[in-house]
């Protein structure tokens, strides 16, 4: 099966495991697992901020950011396919108290004006007030897109002028980094929280990470101990953080190449591709298009050989290219998948 489904289904390689044998550990909790700690200072450096924390999920990472930056009974504002909104089981409510506002954003992507225009500073007394803007780069639901620089740097000041916080969902920053050739630094500093995920493209088991200044990481290590998420010798896992960091982030532009061919080879065989969107390594396929059902689709692809998974966008479903595939799997593919669906379209 070439498994498309998404870059979660990396798994880790003999030489990362390797690394996360030999990993010299402590108790975490305690701050005393040197390779926890070195991962922290890592991504803290990574992103441009003063400190980081390590946690299990970019899930948590995003919903302790929202805790700490927002105050209970204000707003959020968020692209409203972002993850935070969709895929996140209203946290944003139950653990920070925030009324969620979203945002339809183009291509995943919010504008300053839209901010300007839905930010309350709380003059009604009926009206919650705008306490955080958060953002998605790469914006999963969106297939993978990013942000230029520009657009990011003026929603940012936006929100400063505003006298907003602001969190970046950052659980593929590095695919975005490695994208627009802008350094991960230049991206997330100016956020007052960001998160960063490994057990996507970066192919650890688990693993995330949220940066921030000091203030707002000893609130975070506060949060992260009252979610449960303090562990012991958590070394073995982040030893898998520090090999990623070391081995497979250049490696993304390989991911997106591989998209970019995937969605060319589909193109060029009539299967309706949203050539746009692919930006990094998702490729967003139209099967409503060939008057296929999402479930039809995803069982006639699998037949032959190819799993994809569905998105947000009805009729629509998304291949993910990750560290586990080699060119061989993308030919495969590439001729496998118009095989699919037009034996189905055309029988």
């Amino acid at each position: 099966m070439i498994d498309l489904r998404s870059d979660t289904q990396t798994r880790p390689s003999q030489a990362m495991r390797e690394a996360m044998a030999g990993a010299e550990v402590g108790d975490e909790q305690e701050r005393e697992d040197p390779t926890v700690l070195e991962l922290e200072r890592r991504v803290a450096d990574l992103v441009g901020h003063q400190e980081a924390v390590y946690l299990p999920t970019a899930t948590m990472a995003n919903e302790i950011a929202l805790l700490i930056l927002g105050e209970r009974g204000t707003e959020l504002i968020v692209e409203e396919t972002a993850h935070i909104m969709t895929a996140e089981l209203a946290g944003a409510a139950i653990h920070a108290g925030l009324q969620t506002r979203g945002l339809r954003g183009h291509l995943g992507r919010l504008s300053p004006e839209q901010i300007r225009a839905t930010a309350n500073a709380g003059g009604s007394f009926h009206v919650p007030r705008t306490s955080v803007v958060a953002i998605e780069n790469t914006h999963n639901n969106a297939g993978g897109i990013l942000w230029p620089l520009d657009e990011l740097q003026a929603v940012v000041a936006t929100a400063r002028e505003l006298e907003l916080k602001l969190h970046l969902d950052g659980a593929r920053l590095l695919n975005a980094s490695v994208a627009s050739g802008v350094a991960p630094h230049e991206l997330a500093s100016a956020f007052d929280t960001v998160s960063l995920c490994l057990s996507k493209g970066l192919g650890c088991p688990l693993g995330a990470l949220i940066a921030g200044s000091h203030e707002l990481m000893y609130a975070a290590r506060r949060e992260k101990h009252r979610a449960g998420g303090a562990m012991r010798q958590a070394g073995i896992v982040a030893a898998a953080g520090i090999y990623a960091l070391d081995h497979n982030v250049e490696r993304l532009a390989d991911d997106h190449a591989r998209a970019r061919r995937l969605a060319a080879g589909w193109d060029a065989q009539g299967v309706p591709v949203d050539l746009e969107r692919v930006q990094t390594n998702f490729v967003q396929v139209d099967v409503a298009a060939l008057g296929l059902g999402e479930r039809q689709a995803l069982d006639l692809l699998r037949e032959r050989g190819v799993a994809l998974s569905g998105t947000m966008r009805p009729g629509v479903l998304r291949a993910v290219t990750h560290l586990d595939l080699t060119d061989d799997d993308v030919e495969r593919a590439v001729e496998l998948a118009p095989q699919a669906l037009g034996t189905r379209v055309h029988a």
